[in-house]
């Protein structure tokens, strides 16, 4: 049995009490030092999905002192369930400042589960374009695919109940933590 890397160790559950007990801040430091990595194959424009994934490529934008902006796409309306959900649950719009024809891209997002936002995101994505490449980076993997989606990177992997939501949540300072809710 391998030792769990740091990553591994922030998102250790909790046998006590049966809860899951995730470090944000640890795993955002290990998502830093995998798109340092992914990055370093191509200069990548980084790219988050609206909303968590969004908060994580302006931060990661900040901290990697890259030139150009991060960009931010919505799943709205390319999403499966959207006549449920409609526009009030869209968000941020997708806003891209880069000729995505051609382009390397490195698509960020907070949790990765199902792979329906990832689908619909890559959807919205080639409406701009035909991009050189695309690849996935997200905070924690929790497992639940329903499409053939795989991040290149993860910090975090967990299994989660379908019960359960994990979202990441940002405080005013810019600090990130984890909100696990019943659904």
């Amino acid at each position: 049995m391998s030792t769990p890397t740091p990553a591994e160790g922030a998102a250790r559950a909790t046998a006590s009490h049966g809860a899951l007990s995730l470090n944000a801040e640890s795993l955002y430091t290990a998502l830093l030092r995998g798109v340092q990595q992914l990055r370093s194959h191509h200069e990548a424009h980084l790219v988050g999905i609206a909303s968590g994934g969004v908060w994580l490529a302006a931060r990661l934008h900040h901290d990697l002192k890259l030139a150009d902006g991060p960009g931010v796409i919505s799943s709205a309306m390319h999403r499966d369930d959207f006549s449920q959900r409609g526009l009030a649950m869209a968000g941020q719009p997708t806003q891209i400042g880069f000729d995505v024809n051609g382009a390397h891209i490195l698509l960020l997002d907070d949790v990765l589960y199902t792979g329906r936002t990832i689908r619909a995101a890559l959807n919205e994505l080639f409406d701009y374009g035909r991009p050189a490449s695309v690849r996935l980076a997200v905070l924690v993997d929790r497992g639940g695919r329903e499409l053939p989606v795989e991040a290149d990177f993860a910090a975090a992997r967990v299994t989660l109940p379908d019960t359960q939501s994990l979202e990441l949540a940002r405080d005013d300072a810019g600090s990130f933590s984890f909100r696990l809710e019943e659904v």
